[in-house]
């Protein structure tokens, strides 16, 4: 089964899921490195050669790569055992420094006088990032560095919830010692997410949940993953090389696509903001999946809340987590957003009015919206590309029944305008308590009015009314196969089965 998702909770109760769960230890283990952001401004170019001159300005250092991770779950109010290697130099003591800082327990942190500590330094000119420097290694750990590991991380699982490997390519997390620790792992029935890199993915066999972006995925599946079919066959071909319970592919400005191995498929939908730096947002991505999941909650609340976390995150500069308290304010934020959505007719007016003025086209459309399908979805979509302003009105409870029957609304006008209103493509909704729409759409004259495909003209309410006044009647052709009352008897006739 395969839903598109906007709002399966809602922001405040996905607010409330995190503000009470229950506190969680989480045994991160992967690749550690010293985050460094070199601040200045170009503004004038070398005589020496067409480059740039940096005036130097600041420097400030983060945890990365595996830091990160521990670093956000610290401040999503986790406790964290942290497993990794660093070399025996300044950057690694400042590491080192750092995360115990934080509180993080750094006892499986390795110290190797052989081995650099790696290093990136981002150069920032006014807010852009203009030149990476690597300094880093990508040799194994040597046998006895990871069993040395493998032994620590073993001792931690029986005080902690969860684990999570955090992999960078960088040498700590080979194939041997990545089964040994999923293995330990099962034995203790400890869940391991993982945040994958490279070409061959066999070496988190048994692992929970991967969570690769499109290009890991395409990497390690070595197939196109442009289309929703290419995309569902690499995840197929991943699911059988690494027999995990489920795959999150997050997707950039598409959102994310969680797929479990017994077929479910959601998708969800990122939260639109400006992006301002992408660096570390799988970090805080896994990281939140751990806080929730690892606190005995549902996948696709974890998947949810994962979601809202990265658009926190890619709003602040640089390698940082995203405490709970940024993540709250945020879906408070979301909240809001979604019920100013929701207006009286009378503000409507107003509100309609000032989008005329600026030369904005409105567009009308009318129904119950009883159990919103992936049909009323993208027919709400294509009435917002007919105008500038699309709006919803959906029968109260009164009148849906009277249409529908004695057994209907399935859900509340309120919970109805709720979810159609957290529809990016929808910019106003109210309710009528009419049988028909026709004194609303006399009153706020839409430019267009839209209905289904399924519609004769002569039978859309309020055609010749708003055809007499200039305005225009659309009709839309509809999702073949979507209906409200064809779902609710399928779901009616399996829980019969299964009860």
């Amino acid at each position: 089964m395969s839903n598109d998702h906007n709002l399966r909770e809602s922001y405040s109760s996905l607010g409330d899921l995190l503000s009470q769960s229950r506190q969680v230890s989480v045994l991160t283990v992967g690749d550690l490195m010293l985050d460094e952001y070199l601040y200045g401004t170009i503004d004038r170019i070398s005589p020496e050669a067409p480059v740039g001159i940096l005036d130097w300005s600041s420097l400030r250092s983060t945890l990365g790569g595996a830091g990160n991770v521990a670093n956000n779950l610290t401040q999503l109010g986790c406790q964290v055992f942290l497993g990794g290697i660093v070399g025996q130099d300044e950057k690694g003591q400042q590491l080192l420094t750092m995360a115990r800082d934080l509180g993080i327990h750094i006892e499986g942190v390795l110290v190797d006088p052989a081995r650099p500590t790696t290093v990136k330094t981002r150069v920032i000119s006014n807010g852009h990032q203009v030149l990476r420097i690597d300094r880093e290694v990508r040799t194994s750990l040597q046998e006895s560095q990871a069993e040395a590991l493998l032994d620590w991380a073993r001792r931690q699982m029986s005080h902690v919830d969860g684990i999570i490997l955090s992999d960078y390519a960088k040498g700590v997390l080979g194939p041997d010692f990545c089964q040994a620790l999923i293995g330990a792992a099962r034995t203790r029935r400890l869940p391991v997410l993982v945040d994958p890199k490279g070409e061959d993915f066999s070496k988190y066999r048994g692992a929970f949940l991967l969570t690769p972006n499109k290009k890991e995925l395409k990497e390690a599946s070595q197939m196109p993953v442009q289309t929703a079919d290419q995309l569902k066959q690499a995840v197929a071909r991943i699911f059988s090389a690494v027999e995990c319970n489920a795959l999150l592919v997050t997707r950039g400005e598409e959102g994310m696509s969680l797929f479990t191995a017994v077929g479910s498929e959601d998708h969800i939908k990122a939260e639109v903001r400006d992006v301002f730096d992408i660096t570390g947002a799988g970090d805080t991505v896994i990281s939140m999946l751990a806080r929730v999941l690892f606190a005995g909650h549902d996948l696709l609340a974890a998947a949810r809340l994962a979601n809202s976390a990265a658009a926190v995150k890619i709003g602040k500069l640089g390698t940082v987590g995203v405490n709970s308290n940024e993540l709250l304010a945020w879906l408070q934020q979301r909240e809001d957003q979604t019920r100013r959505k929701i207006v009286e007719q009378s503000q409507l007016r107003q509100l309609l009015s000032y989008a005329r003025s600026q030369n904005k086209k409105v567009v009308f459309t009318n129904g119950c919206f009883d159990l919103l399908h992936v049909g009323h979805v993208q027919f709400l979509q294509n009435a917002k590309a007919l105008g500038h302003i699309l709006v919803v009105a959906i029968n109260d409870d009164a009148s849906t029944k009277s249409i529908k029957g004695e057994n209907r609304p399935l859900i509340t006008e309120l919970d109805r305008a709720r979810i159609i209103a957290a529809l990016e493509a929808v910019d106003y909704v109210t309710v009528f308590s009419d049988l028909t729409p026709l004194r609303l759409i006399e009153e706020l004259r839409p430019d267009i009015l839209a209905k289904g495909g399924d519609y004769e003209l002569n039978d859309v309410v309020g055609w010749r009314e708003v055809q007499a006044y200039g305005g225009r009647v659309e009709l839309i052709p509809i999702t073949e196969g979507q209906s409200t009352s064809v779902i609710a008897r399928n779901i009616a006739t399996r829980y019969h089965v299964a009860s």
